[in-house]
């Protein structure tokens, strides 16, 4: 019975409880109704409630509110705030009844499903009750089904729409996260892991390896693009099987360089690592359409700093440097940096 954002509830939940105070004063002031004393200290109690609830969860911590279940609770509650007030002052009327929405539309804008379900069946439920207590039999069930399909409808159609487009959000995030054509890291979410690695002291270090296919202009030249996307993916599936992605980032940054960015790992360690890359890659070629064999071969390029290091860009340039100097030295080997 949690919000989808703490943080948005809170503002919205704020605005709404005061949207929801002036509408009750107006309503109160201008109501043509004969309340009885009773009713009236009542409906202008609520008022006073509502702006104290909206005080309070202006001033607290949205997630602490979120955690101990207070939208769900404030929703609810306004629901039976209004039916009780409904009751109390004998007022069945379209209007009193139309205060529903506001509870219910914003359970359903923020709130989880399993809320929105309590809330609107909550709204339904009471007001049928109150209905009942109000109305002749006959006219209770009309405004009831008119109104509970009204409360209904709209949530429905509200959470239909967020889940939609939570969905499209949940893409785009994908796409921003995760290569399309090897299923890594993309160069966006390694940025993020390279600068939150290095943003904190990591006992032994933090390493980086770029990866460099050999040869690859010619691979896509010799046997066309599709050939050599193919290569990217088969390269990405072999790496995949050697990193663990509890410790490491494997991400392609672009074209045919890969990296594999190795928090908590230590110079010698990285070194081994990128070297045990190089034999599998080389151990392991890739099965061309037409059933032939075709041999890979990568340049590796490592980098160092000690834990106390936050220099993200010279990790980077020195890694660099590494794999341009092992594709001079005559490629298909690791070349380390000097610390």
């Amino acid at each position: 019975m949690r919000s989808r954002e703490p943080e948005t509830a809170a503002r919205s939940g704020v605005l709404i409880l005061m949207v929801a105070a002036l509408v009750l004063t107006a309503f109160n002031t201008f109501q043509p109704l004969p309340y009885s004393a009773w009713a009236k200290v009542a409906a202008w109690s609520a008022v006073g409630l509502v702006v104290v609830i909206a005080a309070a969860v202006a001033a607290m911590s949205a997630e602490r509110l979120d955690r101990m279940g207070v939208f769900t609770m404030i929703a609810l509650g306004g629901v039976l705030l209004i039916c009780g007030l409904n009751v109390l002052t004998d007022d069945p009327s379209a209007a009193s009844q139309a205060f529903l929405a506001f509870p219910v539309l914003w359970a359903a804008s923020h709130l989880e499903r399993g809320a929105v379900v309590l809330v609107t069946s909550t709204a339904v439920v009471a007001n049928g009750i109150a209905l009942l207590l109000i109305l002749p039999f006959d006219a209770a069930m009309t405004d009831f089904v008119f109104f509970g399909a009204v409360l209904v409808v709209m949530a429905v159609m509200l959470v239909r729409a967020d889940t939609t487009q939570q969905r499209l959000v949940d893409a785009l995030q994908e796409q921003l996260t995760v290569d399309s054509l090897t299923g890594l890291a993309t160069r966006r979410a390694f940025d993020g892991a390279l600068e939150t690695a290095m943003s904190r002291s990591v006992p032994g270090g933090t390493a980086l390896v770029l990866i460099d296919v050999d040869s690859f202009k010619s691979i896509n030249d010799t046997h066309g693009h599709p050939v050599g996307d193919d290569v990217l993916v088969h390269l990405a599936s072999v790496l995949r099987g050697r990193v663990r992605a509890e410790d490491a980032v494997l991400s392609r940054l672009g074209g045919d360089e890969l990296a594999v960015l190795m928090p908590g790992c230590e110079r010698r360690t990285a070194a081994h690592r990128a070297q045990d890359l190089l034999e599998a890659v080389r151990s392991t070629p890739m099965t061309l359409p037409d059933g032939t064999l075709l041999a890979l071969s990568i340049s590796v390029g490592v980098a160092h700093v000690p834990q106390h290091s936050d220099d993200r860009r010279g990790l980077y340039t020195a890694a660099d440097n590494a794999l341009y100097a092992a594709k001079r030295a005559g490629r298909g080997r690791v070349s380390v940096a000097a610390t």
